[in-house]
């Protein structure tokens, strides 16, 4: 599985990118991936040319591809103002809206002071979750102390731990749906000419089973009536 780190650290070293690299370490822990790094700092002339011209560069087009991509996502800022950086929010202002519907996110941050420890809560995670993306339970905050004391190790351990069961989950999930959408295709093909029909006895004996409101046949949807799904519920 694919890994990308977005990393918005602008000084060399950075304690963005350090944390950034042992989230990533931590995730490789729990399950296989490839880990790909974006370095916001390097992107940050494209980036502002992308909203005045409206076309991005070519670095920057590999890694909002890359971003696209990717089976699961690290983010990483330093804390400016209270609130994450203006690069980190720019760059994921020209990501395409719908790129990270239903993509596993950890989000972490660095800061000075462990005062803006909030800013997980009250910045990053409002805004990957209006971005629709999936935000795992634990976030990681580093602040100039946390290096070398206790506690640090085991929040990057734990938030690793969340992203990567949800990144294998999630992962397995399309590959079932996949291969379930192969042999409906297949089916159908095989059917090509054959009409189907559901009866009202089949389909609220299993309406129980498909509660979203729909029977797949095999090229078309049958409708069940939603007070037929409640009367096939009742005892």
């Amino acid at each position: 599985m694919k890994l990308v780190v977005v990393s918005a650290g602008l000084s060399v070293p950075s304690s963005t990118r350090l944390l950034a690299d042992r989230l990533a370490a931590a995730t490789g822990r729990y399950t296989s991936v490839d880990v790909q790094v974006v370095e916001l700092r390097d992107l940050a002339v494209e980036i502002a040319h992308n909203f005045t011209s409206g076309f991005p560069g070519r670095a920057l087009s590999a890694a909002l591809e890359a971003v696209t991509e990717a089976d699961g996502l690290i983010v990483v800022t330093p804390v400016f103002s209270a609130s994450y950086s203006g690069l980190f929010k720019s760059f994921f202002d020209v990501l395409d809206q719908d790129a990270l519907t239903g993509k596993p996110v950890l989000i972490a941050a660095t800061g000075g002071s462990a005062r803006h420890s909030l800013v997980l809560e009250h910045a990053l995670r409002p805004l990957f979750a209006y971005l629709r993306a999936v935000v795992v339970p634990t976030a990681v905050y580093a602040a100039s102390e946390d290096w070398g004391a206790e506690g640090l190790a085991e929040r990057i351990d734990r938030a690793a731990g969340e992203l990567g069961r949800l990144m294998e989950g999630l992962g397995s999930g399309t590959g079932a749906v996949r291969r379930a959408d192969a042999a409906d295709t297949a089916g159908a093909a095989d059917k090509a000419d054959a009409s189907v029909a559901v009866d009202t006895d089949t389909a609220a004996a299993i309406a129980p089973r498909a509660l979203d409101g729909a029977l797949a046949s095999a090229d078309r949807f049958t409708v069940i009536p939603f007070e037929q799904q409640l009367a096939a519920l009742r005892p």
